[in-house]
């Protein structure tokens, strides 16, 4: 098979490549975390950097390896990243503690996983509420009671 890109278009490529590394665990500034299942490919997409003209997006360590350099990681990229991981974190958190307050309302009884519409329901306006305090205090308000609910 044969592709083309255009520089603009392999510089693109390298910023989905440093994504969906990232998602996978690999975290630029250790090389150990790159998940073995996509070293080889990883290397062969960076090598291209310089016949494509974007030598200034990659560089290669003192084994050979190739790897983005800060223009990648800590440019856009970064910041996409950033909001991603940003959203991800209020998102299970909100998920998480209203499933929680749905669990402990319906109690120990309950036979099945699967939620009644109702419970659905439920389940939505928790989640409401607590978007809702997080939006407007942050973390402000969280407590952590060890050892129970207090």
């Amino acid at each position: 098979m044969k592709v083309s890109f255009t520089q603009k278009e392999y510089a693109r490529l390298l910023e989905l490549v440093h994504m969906g590394l990232w998602v996978a665990g690999a975290r630029p500034d250790d090389p150990a975390t790159m998940p073995e299942r996509y070293a080889d490919l990883t290397q062969k997409v960076f090598a291209l950097a310089e016949p494509l003209g974007c030598a200034d997006l990659v560089e290669v360590d003192v084994n050979g390896q190739y790897f983005l350099n800060e223009k990648i990681a800590e440019g856009p990229m970064g910041e996409k990243i950033d909001q991603f991981v940003e959203d991800a974190f209020w998102s299970e958190l909100v998920s998480r503690l209203a499933e929680r307050d749905l669990s402990s309302e319906l109690g120990p009884t309950k036979l099945t996983e699967e939620l009644t519409e109702e419970e659905e329901e439920r389940l939505t306006m928790l989640e409401d509420k607590y978007w809702r305090e997080f939006e407007t205090k942050g973390t402000d308000n969280v407590v952590v009671l060890r050892g129970g609910k207090g």
